[in-house]
């Protein structure tokens, strides 16, 4: 195989997708791959954060951080929470792991398709999970009431919800989740999982962390690696009332945090412009995105409140052959979605990408799904260096009729 393809059995070696760093090693003549299976920031940080990452990086690594509390209060400082309800983790999946431990008991109830964390690791432990099923066929809507009484018929005593939902982006409105904690106030968790939730723009205030203050049996659970596009750094945080918030920290190691994760918590207080303006460059780029693959005939988008787009793909083609044709064809990395619970592999999972990279996954869907001899971008692609709001949206007006004349 030339050193700039990638094996496709090395994404058939696990239950989850290879890392980029592992397919970069697999094929190392490619330089160019595209990731749209890691859900990044793509704007944050912004290049000036990286020079001075790349000019301290000695001191990062050549010295200890400071203790988890330490930095703990730095952001909480920035980000106006109170110390003593904040917990950090070595990544979302550390904290996950805790919970799980420490306060999950018998039994743990959540939606599918979800986060799959939620399901396999109280699985792995030997917890019953009670698994409510989204349907396609309402969108993979989350209904508070059918939920509720999901969980009272099966006796669950811990819940878990991701808003925004990964795969598939969706979102329930803070005033539904507020009235979900209310209705669960009996359980002895329930937890939010707010990992995507910086992406929302259907309202201003989507976060319930300042209910998980007050009441005693709820944890919001926020991931910076997903937010800040620094997944390498392997950092997030829960939010719960101080006595919960104590359960948690005491089990944790006191230095669970790397440097990196230090550095970059006090350059935030520098960056917030930066950071909110990359959530508004995300959010465009969404919306542009969704109607650009809502083009493709046959191809089923879902609406989204996250950092990427799940589509469904038409009838009689699989995400798996997909996935292996855009690597090895297009360099062009996806997530099919047929190893998450609930789901099939006619789904695929499609991070929030700038249009240079659509354009190229645009490209590499077409010849797959239409058996494009030449492959001809749609027309509704907005070409490298063209800038949001010039020129006529072609891109609302486009029918099927356009992209199959194209390719």
């Amino acid at each position: 195989m030339p050193s700039d393809q990638i094996d496709p059995s090395l994404l058939r070696q696990s239950a989850h997708s290879p890392s980029f760093f592992a397919l970069q090693r697999a094929s190392p003549g490619r330089h160019d791959l595209v990731d749209f299976c890691i859900p990044c920031n793509p704007y944050f940080p912004t290049p000036g954060m990286f020079s001075r990452l790349a000019g301290s990086l000695e001191q990062i690594l050549k010295y200890y951080p400071s203790d988890a509390d330490a930095i703990a209060a730095e952001l909480c400082a920035v980000l106006g929470h109170h110390p003593q309800t904040v917990v950090m983790g070595n990544g979302s999946t550390e904290l996950i792991t805790w919970i799980d431990h420490l306060l999950v008991r018998e039994s743990l109830a959540t939606p599918i398709p979800t986060f799959g964390r939620w399901t396999d690791q109280p699985m792995e432990t030997g917890k019953r999970v009670d698994m409510f099923q989204l349907h396609e066929l309402l969108g993979f809507e989350f209904d508070v009431d059918a939920f509720v009484r999901f969980v009272r018929a099966r006796g669950s005593r811990t819940a878990v919800v991701c808003n925004p939902n990964n795969p598939d982006g969706g979102y329930v409105p803070r005033r539904e989740i507020v009235r979900l904690l209310d209705c669960l106030i009996d359980l002895d968790l329930v937890v939010v999982d707010e990992s995507f939730l910086d992406f929302v723009d259907a309202e201003a205030h989507p976060s319930v962390a300042d209910e998980a203050r007050i009441r005693p049996n709820v944890i919001v659970l926020k991931s910076l690696g997903k937010n800040f596009g620094l997944h390498g750094v392997r950092f997030g945080y829960l939010v719960a009332n101080p006595a919960l918030a104590r359960t948690v920290r005491g089990a944790l190691p006191k230095w669970n945090l790397n440097s990196f994760a230090e550095f970059v918590v006090f350059l935030l207080r520098e960056h917030g412009a930066e950071y909110r303006e990359s959530l508004r460059l995300l959010a465009r780029d969404r919306l542009l995105m969704a109607q650009q693959l809502a083009s493709l005939p046959g191809l089923k988008v879902f609406p989204s409140q996250g950092n990427f787009v799940m589509v469904k793909l038409p009838d009689g083609k699989d995400g798996v052959g997909l996935r292996d044709h855009l690597v090895a064809h297009h360099g062009v990395f996806v997530r099919e979605c047929g190893n998450k619970l609930g789901s099939t592999s006619q789904f695929l999972r499609l991070v929030v990408r700038p249009q240079e990279d659509v354009q190229r996954l645009l490209i590499g869907l077409g010849s797959y799904l239409y058996g494009s001899a030449s492959e001809v971008p749609p027309d509704n692609v907005v070409a490298p260096g063209h800038r949001w709001g010039e020129g006529e949206p072609q891109h609302a007006e486009t029918r099927p009729e356009d992209f199959r004349a194209a390719i």
